[in-house]
C-alpha cells in the first residue's frame, strides 16, 4: 500500500463523532489534571485543611473516578454516548465551579451550615460521576466510529490526546496560578468542559451501534462484579498491584506540598508536574519497542520497581531539579508497565468476559489513590511536621514500591507453578 493510499484510509476511516469525542476528551483531561495539580495545595493553603486531611481528600478526588468506571460503561450504553457526554460535561462544569467557589463569600451560608470537611467531600465526589461517563463514551465512540482497518490507529490517537491533555492541565494550572488566584484554576477547568458540552450538542452524532451488540442492564453489571470477585487469583493480583498506584499518585498527592514546604516555597509546583506526561508522550513508542519481547508480568514487575526506586533521588538531593528527575523516572516505569498490564489482564480473562475484566483493571488505580491519600498525608505529617525528617517520606515510599515489586515476583512464581 502506498503512502497516499494509507493517508486516504486514515482520512476516510474516522467518522466525525470520533474527532469530536476525542478532542473533548483532551479538554476533559486538561481540566482534570489542572484541578488535580492544584488541589492538595488549594485545600491545605487556601481552605486551611491540615496536611493529612488535604491529601486524604485529594486521594478521594482521584480514587472515586476509577471505582465508578465499571458502572459508568453500563450507564453510557443505556443512555447513548451523546446524552452521556452532554450530562457528563454539565456535571463536570458545575462541580469544578463549586470546587473553586468553596471559599467565596456567596458560599458562606452553606459553608456555615455544615462542617467544611463534609462539604468538600460532597463536592469532590461530583467530578467522579462525570468522568465515569466520559471514559466509556469516548472509548466506545472510538471503537464504533472507526473503520476496522484504522481502529488500532484510532486508539493510538485516543491515548496520545489523553496524554496531551494530561500535560496541558498542569501547564494551564501554572499559568492561571501565576496570574490569578488559585481558585480560578478550578473555574478555568469548569469553563473548559462547559465549552465541550456545546461542542457535543452541536457537532456530535450518536455513532451507529452494531446490530449484535447487546445493551447491558444494571443487573448484569452487578453479576459482572460477582464474576470478578469469584476469581481469587485475579483479585489477588489487583490488590497487590494497587501498591504501585499508592506510590505513583504521590506525585499529585504530596510532592507539590513537599516541594513548597521543604524545598522552595516559590517553586511552580503545577509546572513541575508537566514532566511526567511529557515523558510519556515522548518515549512511549521507543520504550514499548525496546521492551516488547519482555513477558507481560515481568514488564509489570520491572516498571513497578523502577517507579518505586525513583523516589530515592529526592533523598540524594532534595531540589526542584531532582524532583523533575524523579517524575521522569517514575514515568519511565509507567511506560514499561502500562501497556503490558492491560495485555496481562486480557490474558487472565476467561473467554467472553474480557470486557468485564478490563473494566475492573481500573480498580487498582482507585484503590491506590484512596489509600495513597491517607498514606502520603500520614508520612508528610509524621516525618515532616512531627520529627522534621522529611527525607524519610521517600524511604517509606520507595519501600512500598520495592515491596510491591517483590510481591508481584512471588505472585508470578506461584502462578507459573500453578499453571505447570
Amino acid at each position: 500500500m502506498t503512502i497516499s493510499e494509507r493517508f486516504h484510509e486514515i482520512r476516510t476511516g474516522f467518522e466525525r463523532p470520533f474527532w469530536v469525542a476525542n478532542i473533548s476528551e483532551l479538554f476533559e483531561r486538561l481540566s482534570y489534571y489542572a484541578a488535580f495539580a492544584s488541589l492538595a495545595r488549594y485545600l491545605h493553603e487556601t481552605l486551611s485543611f491540615q496536611v493529612e486531611s488535604a491529601t486524604r481528600l485529594t486521594g478521594l478526588f482521584g480514587g472515586l473516578v476509577w471505582f465508578l468506571a465499571a458502572f459508568g460503561g453500563t450507564l453510557a450504553d443505556r443512555l447513548g454516548f451523546r446524552r452521556s457526554l452532554c450530562l457528563a460535561y454539565l456535571i463536570l462544569s458545575g462541580s469544578y465551579f463549586l470546587l473553586g467557589s468553596l471559599g467565596s463569600p456567596w458560599f458562606a451560608p452553606l459553608r456555615n451550615y455544615m462542617p467544611l470537611g463534609a462539604l468538600v467531600t460532597m463536592v469532590l465526589m461530583l467530578p467522579a460521576l462525570g468522568i465515569a461517563l466520559v471514559k466509556p463514551s469516548v472509548v466506545g465512540t472510538t471503537a464504533r466510529a472507526s473503520k476496522e482497518n484504522v481502529r488500532s490507529l484510532g486508539f493510538s490517537i485516543y491515548y496520545t490526546l489523553v496524554n496531551i491533555g494530561s500535560a496541558a492541565g498542569p501547564y494551564v494550572a501554572s499559568w492561571v496560578h501565576h496570574h490569578l488566584p488559585v481558585e480560578d484554576v478550578f473555574r478555568v477547568a469548569a469553563l473548559s468542559v462547559f465549552v465541550m458540552f456545546f461542542a457535543v450538542v452541536l457537532l456530535f452524532k450518536e455513532p451507529t451501534r452494531a446490530s449484535d451488540e447487546p445493551t447491558p442492564s444494571f443487573a448484569q453489571a452487578v453479576r459482572n462484579f460477582g464474576t470478578v470477585l469469584s476469581n481469587p487469583r485475579f483479585m489477588l493480583f489487583l490488590l497487590i498491584f494497587s501498591g504501585y498506584w499508592v506510590v505513583f499518585w504521590q506525585e499529585f498527592l504530596i510532592l507539590p506540598v513537599y516541594i513548597h514546604d521543604y524545598i522552595d516555597p516559590q517553586a511552580d509546583t503545577e509546572l513541575i508536574l508537566i514532566w511526567g506526561p511529557i515523558t510519556v508522550i515522548c518515549l512511549t513508542v521507543v520504550i514499548s519497542f525496546l521492551t516488547e519481547k519482555i513477558p507481560p508480568l515481568t514488564a509489570i514487575i520491572l516498571g513497578t520497581l523502577i517507579s518505586g526506586l525513583a523516589w530515592m533521588l529526592l533523598i540524594l538531593h532534595p531540589s526542584v531539579s531532582m524532583a523533575i528527575a524523579t517524575l521522569v523516572v517514575v514515568s519511565l516505569g509507567e511506560i514499561i508497565l502500562s501497556p503490558r498490564y492491560y495485555e496481562y489482564i486480557s490474558r487472565l480473562a476467561p473467554a467472553g468476559q474480557e470486557g468485564t475484566y478490563m473494566g475492573f483493571a481500573f480498580l487498582p488505580i482507585g484503590i491506590g489513590s484512596l489509600i495513597g491519600g491517607w498514606f502520603g498525608g500520614s508520612l508528610l505529617h509524621h516525618f515532616g511536621e512531627v520529627t522534621h525528617q522529611p527525607e524519610y517520606i521517600w524511604w517509606s515510599l520507595s519501600a512500598v514500591g520495592v515491596a510491591t515489586a517483590a510481591l508481584l515476583w512471588v505472585y508470578n512464581k506461584t502462578a507459573r507453578t500453578a499453571a505447570a
